[in-house]
């Protein structure tokens, strides 16, 4: 694939990812609420989940998510309880100072999961790329190779993103110290939370 091929995906790919929906609400309302600490694990399901899509798409298997569509349903649902679980858990947090919150065990994984669920419970991801890349790329003849160049891209501007969401709602996070602030906070983020889990329950 050429450089310039690459260069036209990453820039319209970089602006789609950078648009802040569910995932990225959801990831910057458990900062604000919680901290940083696993905030990594979050982000890895995050990225599994969006490297699944990437395959799919390229590899042809858009007519298998199709007959597969009722799983993908179940898992929209698990990923929204999942939020609202999390949301439930930011409105009840007490209202301390913005300290790191310590994570219990399992939490990392539980995060991860959680991350994933979110992540393929939303079909639109797929039918961006659908849209996208058979304008780029032949994928009647899609090789490892192009596969590779692709999920490289996708891998790179999708860390960058999520990166600086987590960089941007630690900082907010910090500027809170007292504990009215906090309550106030932590009532907002598990509001969005909350809404973000209605998003992606009726998204179709």
């Amino acid at each position: 694939m050429s450089l310039h091929t690459l260069l036209i995906f990453a820039a319209t790919y970089a602006l789609a990812c950078a648009f802040p929906g569910p995932t990225v609400t959801a990831l910057v309302a458990r900062i604000m609420g919680k901290g940083t600490r696993r905030a990594p694990a979050f982000c890895l399901g995050l990225m599994a989940g969006e490297m699944i899509w990437v395959a799919t798409a390229m590899f042809g298997l858009a007519l298998v998510a199709a007959l597969f569509q009722p799983v993908f349903v179940v898992i929209r649902y698990l990923g929204a309880a999942y939020l609202l679980f999390l949301a439930w858990k930011l409105w009840t947090a007490p209202a301390t100072a913005p300290e790191e919150s310590r994570a219990g065990g399992g939490e990392g994984i539980r995060l991860f999961f959680g991350g994933l669920a979110l992540a393929m419970g939303n079909p639109k991801t797929m039918l961006f790329y659908l849209a996208l890349l058979p304008t780029l790329v032949d994928l009647s003849h899609v090789t490892m190779g192009r596969f590779l160049e692709i999920a490289l891209v996708v891998g790179v501007i999708y860390s960058i993103v999520l990166t600086s969401y987590v960089l941007l709602a630690a900082r907010a996070r910090r500027a809170f110290r007292s504990s009215r602030a906090m309550r106030i906070v932590n009532r907002l983020t598990g509001g969005v939370m909350a809404g973000a889990a209605v998003v992606v329950a009726t998204r179709s």
